[in-house]
């Protein structure tokens, strides 16, 4: 839900949703949503996607208190630094003079919201973690609660669903309802999730938690860490269909994605703005290349770019994403 009401955008069957909540939120909350949107806005903090989910959220934010401060703020930084998942090996931020000003460099270079979360987490933590489940505390009485009660009926039915194939059919059936880009390998030792990077974790045995959301599509979320169970979250709700648009209009896009290049590019920029240095080093392709790129991405209406200072940054226009068809914005934006 956090999720939608930062990035509408990214929702549009939910901007009614979006904008009756952001209306009628108290402008206390709606402030304190806004300076720490970041958390949940692209990826997710760890602690924000619980691998052992409880009947309540008081229940999920003891199990938050229960972690050190270590491991509470290098999960928030993993966010905060970056706007893809900023790991911090080494010294820890909270000890190390060194470690501490890379973090405040890399959330710096991110924006002043971000700057400014940094800060105060690493000189007060306890302070940072209070007022963050103070905000989500107040969150369940202005609308986690009420909305829970909507979609409740929905994820037990999904949950049936899955244990029904599970038992009858295997994991590769119930994991094939999950999300058509999470597959079994034909050994059944791995499960493989066509995500933004090939990466593999070490949680051989460990177990994986499946979270269903009502609010999630078409994002397929995966996170994990060292220390954290790995947890994947998907979308149970509906596609929309899509709205057409000229067929000109198509054909200028679609020529635009053909190049495995840009697509590339597009997947990254759904997760947040972008710089072209930024892109360039996310991929080890010259600033130059990615420039030309970007501008065939732009000429065909799906990015714009705003200046910050002294840097441009990218995003993508979803709307026209979606335009496209629902299977090539899941597959961009998850």
């Amino acid at each position: 839900m956090l999720h939608v009401l930062a990035e509408p955008g990214h929702h549009p069957q939910l901007a009614g949703w979006a904008a009756g909540v952001w209306s009628g939120l108290p402008s206390e909350l709606a402030e304190r949503l806004r300076e720490a949107e970041f958390l949940w806005r692209s990826s997710r903090a760890d602690f924000l996607v619980p691998a052992r989910p409880r009947p309540s959220l008081a229940e999920e934010l003891d199990d938050v208190d229960r972690l050190d401060d270590e491991t509470y703020v290098t999960a928030a930084l993993v966010t905060t630094c970056g706007s893809n998942r900023v790991h911090f090996a080494g010294p820890s931020p909270l000890a190390d003079a060194t470690a501490r000003e890379r973090a405040l460099d890399l959330a710096q270079a991110r924006g002043a919201l971000q700057e400014a979360f940094a800060e105060r987490l690493l000189a007060d933590p306890a302070a940072v973690r209070a007022r963050v489940r103070d905000t989500l505390e107040q969150c369940a009485g202005a609308f986690f609660d009420a909305a829970w009660t909507d979609v409740a009926g929905r994820l037990a039915a999904d949950l049936r669903l899955k244990n029904d194939l599970l038992r009858r059919q295997g994991p590769a059936a119930a994991l094939a309802s999950v999300s058509r880009a999470v597959t079994l390998t034909p050994d059944g030792e791995r499960i493989v999730v066509d995500k933004l990077q090939d990466n593999a974790t070490a949680a051989h045995g460990a177990g994986v938690t499946f979270l269903p959301s009502v609010f999630g599509r078409p994002h397929l979320v995966v996170v994990h860490a060292p220390g954290w169970r790995p947890v994947v979250q998907y979308p149970v709700a509906e596609p929309e269909p899509a709205e057409p648009v000229p067929l000109e209009t198509v054909t200028l896009r679609l020529e635009a994605l053909a190049h495995p290049v840009r697509l590339r590019l597009l997947r990254t920029l759904a997760r947040g703005p972008h710089t072209t240095g930024e892109l360039a080093h996310a991929w080890a392709l010259s600033p130059p290349e990615v420039s030309r790129h970007l501008a065939v991405l732009r000429r065909a209406g799906l990015l714009t770019a705003r200046r910050q200072g002294r840097y441009v940054r990218y995003t993508v226009n979803v709307p026209e994403l979606t335009a496209l068809g629902a299977d090539l914005l899941a597959a961009v934006l998850r």
